[in-house]
């Protein structure tokens, strides 16, 4: 792949939970749940571009706290780098505002109880071996 475009997604943790976003559009990917994100702009610095996002998706201000180790393939160029983020104090509840229609906080236990995107999968699993350890 000689030209990379970066997709940031975030694994937002809170109180041992993480958000999902089911998909609105495009109609291919509608129903289906993915971590909230997107695409790393030309000279933006991917953790900027996850802010960036979460407010223009979600109407909320985050900090992002470490990278999820790995990098998934999607459709040609792009490929999924995870971070997980935590939500500044004062920020409002997330809602969805952008392709999507529904989100949830999902328990460890009911992490799977949704129909995730295909690529999301293998980084909702890493991000899972975190919420298990505690992690935030």
């Amino acid at each position: 792949m000689d030209r990379r475009i970066v997709v940031v997604g975030a694994a937002l943790l809170d109180d041992g939970r993480l958000l999902a976003a089911r998909r609105s559009a495009p109609p291919e990917l509608a129903g289906r749940w993915e971590l909230p994100g997107g695409k790393v702009e030309p000279g933006e610095r991917p953790e900027d571009a996850l802010v960036r996002e979460l407010r223009e998706e979600l109407g909320i201000d985050t900090e992002p706290v470490e990278r999820v180790p790995g990098e998934w393939p999607l459709r040609s160029p792009y490929v999924l780098h995870v971070w997980t983020v935590r939500l500044l104090p004062g920020s409002d509840a997330p809602r969805p505002l952008q392709d999507h229609d529904e989100l949830r906080w999902l328990t460890p236990g009911r992490i799977w109880e949704v129909d995730w995107l295909d690529q999301d999968v293998a980084a909702v699993r890493e991000v899972t071996g975190r919420l298990a350890a505690g992690g935030r």
